[in-house]
């Protein structure tokens, strides 16, 4: 494909005009086929029944550990936060989401379907009578209020890089989730979590291919973009979480170790997925770049074995941390 020579909004005009629309044709649900959190939670129109399937909830929760309950609520507080997520893409200066455009069809309709996945959980952690919901719905106001810097600027190229990351990231997790519930039998969280683990898996394609189409008309500028990320390291949407008397960003560290020792999220998750996106991109095979983005595919390319010979080193906590949000 010919290089295209312009600012990074042109760029991002060039995509939306030509692609936008194709990818999220490809990577969204039709609203009227598409799942519901009712779907998967006790239907509350018959108080009898509805009683008797939140008894059967509750029990099923029975072989749920700590660890699992501390990361399934992290995960929650951080679906929750979506609003800010959604402001942020809004912020961008060199996309537009108003109106009919594709990022804004695109930005508003992957809203939507995020938007579900707190929904899902959140009642589901409600019915469970295992956790104190005030405690936590204090976390997710903190974590709302305080905002995010997740150190991408206004930059699409960076934000992308970004959302690449983090949705393939919530894909292992709540997968992960999805089987730890089944196999402690709690088969209605595995069953959410299964549905919200595919949804990421659509939305981490569907940013993955803008990069894709940016890497080919932008080769030099989306490689120093990637680097920059890299070498800053992707921080988590949650990582200023916290609870009441607790520093800013503590409880993100406690509710980290815990994703560590249950294997819902660990370090090597984090190679993994940068290592998934440099053979996707095929990071490796571009050679139409300046002499700045050649150094930056040469780092990028050996980060991998240089983060796994460092995490190597690394021990996670044996200690369970008592979050204000477990009974």
């Amino acid at each position: 494909m010919e290089k295209f020579c312009g600012s990074k909004k042109e760029v991002m005009l060039h995509i939306e005009s030509e692609y936008v629309n194709k990818i999220a044709d490809d990577n969204l649900l039709q609203i009227e086929k598409s799942w519901q959190p009712s779907d998967f939670l006790p239907n509350s129109n018959d108080f009898q029944t509805f009683c008797s399937d939140v008894k059967e909830l509750q029990q099923s929760t029975e072989g749920l550990s700590y660890d699992f309950w501390a990361v399934l609520i992290g995960d929650v507080i951080t679906e929750e936060a979506l609003p800010t997520y959604e402001s942020w893409l809004a912020g961008l200066h060199d996309i537009d989401i108003m109106g009919d455009s594709g990022w804004g069809r695109w930005t508003r309709a992957w809203t939507a379907e995020e938007n579900r996945h707190g929904d899902t959980l959140n009642k589901f952690l409600y019915l469970s009578g295992k956790i104190d919901m005030r405690a936590m719905e204090t976390s997710v106001n903190y974590l709302l209020a305080d905002g995010m810097d997740i150190q991408t600027g206004d930059d699409p190229y960076k934000v992308f890089v970004y959302t690449s990351f983090q949705e393939l990231a919530t894909n292992v997790s709540h997968a992960r989730v999805a089987k730890l519930a089944k196999e402690a039998d709690c088969q209605s969280l595995a069953k959410m979590c299964a549905f919200i683990a595919s949804d990421e898996a659509r939305h981490a394609n569907a940013y993955m291919t803008f990069v894709t189409k940016i890497f080919e008309i932008d080769p030099s500028e989306m490689m120093l973009a990637l680097e920059d990320m890299m070498r800053k390291k992707i921080v988590m949407p949650a990582h200023n979480l916290r609870e009441v008397g607790v520093n800013i960003g503590e409880s993100f560290v406690h509710f980290s170790n815990a994703a560590q020792r249950i294997g819902v999220y660990t370090s090597e998750d984090y190679i993994n997925i940068l290592q998934r996106l440099l053979d996707f991109w095929k990071v490796g095979e571009i050679t139409d770049l300046n002499d700045e983005a050649k150094k930056a595919r040469d780092y990028l390319m050996a980060l991998p074995n240089r983060m796994t010979r460092v995490i190597s080193r690394l021990k996670v906590p044996e200690h369970e941390y008592k979050f204000s949000w477990i009974y």
